[in-house]
């Protein structure tokens, strides 16, 4: 055992998704014990793709949340936001006292703070965990900001183990509207690119306005920067939709109308929708959208559209 005592701790993944999966592998390959849940378990569906990669990982799948929690020094909760607080509830039922638990959903400190009350009263150590960038760059490294009363003690033991952490405040919600506010920006960036550059496309200007975008922001290489919106959106828009409702009561919290949070929810709820019609084409491995041009993706998008009438 290290000075941190965690080279024998259980990990469990609460969540077995694209980052789930990227946590599992990173932390897999340091030798760690990990287990995970998800409700796509249960969907014959989905479920086969996840037994694979938990087989070819040694990732131990675990049939339910509290089946997890009951075996688990540490549980990360990675799942939709709207899922936040359910699976919060759902582990404390059997979670171990002292255990850990390491919430990285994107959702409002409000939601946040709930989660919270419900790990610890049942003996739990929640910390709130605030995700800084879009993960599969950074993997296991990604930026990660902890707040709570135990984010003090969890940081070094995370990163003892391959986290980038730090704290961020010792007051739960922090590192939330830390993340949320960004997302405000960064989201609504998606949505916006998304949404001229398709409007662009019909009207035939597209060139013309990328060059003029070029001209303005030089230090962005707006073909390259509007694939990987267009990419990013079509693989996970419901999640990142959910987020943005998430983000939406953070700015309602501050008393203030959340136009633009509420306006990129939709946007994104909308491309996800469309690609679960199939307009992106058959989902193959987690990605949708197979090509590197977002014209592409944006003409199927405009196609989409005439055939329904609208684009709601």
């Amino acid at each position: 055992m290290d000075a941190l005592g965690t080279s024998r701790w259980q990990i469990g993944l609460v969540g077995y998704g694209e980052v789930g999966r990227i946590l599992a592998e990173d932390l897999r390959a340091q030798g760690m014990v990990v287990h995970a849940y998800d409700l796509k378990l249960d969907a014959p569906s989905a479920a086969s793709a996840l037994r694979e990669h938990a087989a070819t990982h040694e990732v131990q799948l675990q049939p339910s949340h509290a089946a997890l929690a009951a075996t688990a020094d540490l549980i990360v909760s990675a799942v939709t936001a709207s899922q936040t607080v359910a699976v919060a509830e759902a582990c404390a039922t059997t979670i171990q006292r002292g255990t850990f638990f390491l919430d990285v959903n994107s959702a409002s400190p409000g939601a946040k703070r709930n989660a919270a009350a419900c790990v610890n009263a049942a003996g739990g150590r929640y910390v709130e965990g605030a995700v800084m960038t879009s993960v599969p760059p950074y993997r296991i490294k990604v930026p990660l900001l902890l707040g709570g009363p135990d984010a003090e003690t969890l940081a070094p033991l995370v990163n003892g183990i391959g986290f980038a952490a730090k704290v961020s405040s010792h007051e739960l919600g922090v590192a939330s509207a830390t993340k949320l506010c960004r997302s405000v920006m960064i989201k609504g960036l998606e949505a916006m690119v998304i949404e001229s550059l398709t409007t662009a496309r019909f009207h035939g200007v597209e060139d013309a306005v990328i060059a003029s975008l070029q001209q303005t922001f030089p230090g962005i290489d707006w073909e390259r920067q509007a694939a990987y919106f267009f990419q990013r959106v079509i693989a996970h828009g419901q999640r990142r939709s959910e987020e943005m409702r998430e983000a939406g009561e953070t700015v309602r919290e501050a008393g203030l109308a959340a136009w633009s949070a509420d306006g990129t929810a939709e946007r994104q709820a909308w491309v996800a929708k469309l690609a679960d019609a199939g307009v992106f084409g058959p989902h193959d491995g987690g990605q949708f959208a197979n090509s590197s041009d977002w014209r592409v993706e944006a003409d199927r998008l405009l196609d989409a559209s005439r055939r329904h009438g609208h684009a709601d």
